[in-house]
């Protein structure tokens, strides 16, 4: 009997964490775009005034960010110094490819942001960043909309189905 109730509590805590943990992730991905939306504000002043080169634009911002968005611009920055591949978005895909805990959202926009990069005069360019960071807002607004309510239905949603499995197998 005692074995059953260890189960049980195994199975709550299991699915439970499992709850808790998506709703980290959901806090995570937000973090991730709030970061890249800064990124996009530090590169679009970078390009405006310094004109930095695109390697060391990369590096510095990734610098300004922390998480995985710090981690696929030092990777972008490695990719466009080695000139692996011929362009900005070829390079941008081998550099998410690095990064698998990316979530699928965030790896649209950096494909988009790869897209505009080095390829366009400097108008081009700003314009481009101008478009993938209205992008983020959106995913972001669309992220933060009923954020509370989501994250504690995720939490509960575990917590209870790990109740149910644990009455069921008693």
């Amino acid at each position: 009997m005692m074995w059953k109730w260890i189960g049980a509590i195994l199975v709550i805590t299991g699915c439970g964490g499992f709850g808790f943990s998506l709703a980290a992730s959901y806090k995570k991905e937000e973090l991730a775009l709030r970061q890249l939306i800064h990124v996009l504000n530090y590169m679009e002043c970078e390009l405006q005034y310094r004109l930095t080169p695109l390697p060391e634009l990369c590096r510095q911002a990734g610098a300004e960010a922390g998480g995985p968005v710090r981690r696929v611009l030092t990777a972008l920055a490695e990719e466009l110094e080695h000139q692996i591949s011929p362009d900005a978005a070829s390079c941008m895909t081998a550099a998410l490819r690095s990064i698998p805990e990316l979530p699928r959202s965030l790896r649209s926009l950096f494909r988009a942001l790869g897209q505009t990069l080095g390829r366009f005069d400097l108008p081009g360019q700003l314009q481009g960043l101008e478009a993938v960071r209205s992008d983020c807002r959106r995913a972001l607004e669309a992220l933060t909309k009923n954020r509370d309510v989501r994250i504690r239905s995720y939490q509960t949603l575990g917590l209870c189905a790990g109740a149910a499995l644990a009455i069921l197998f008693l």
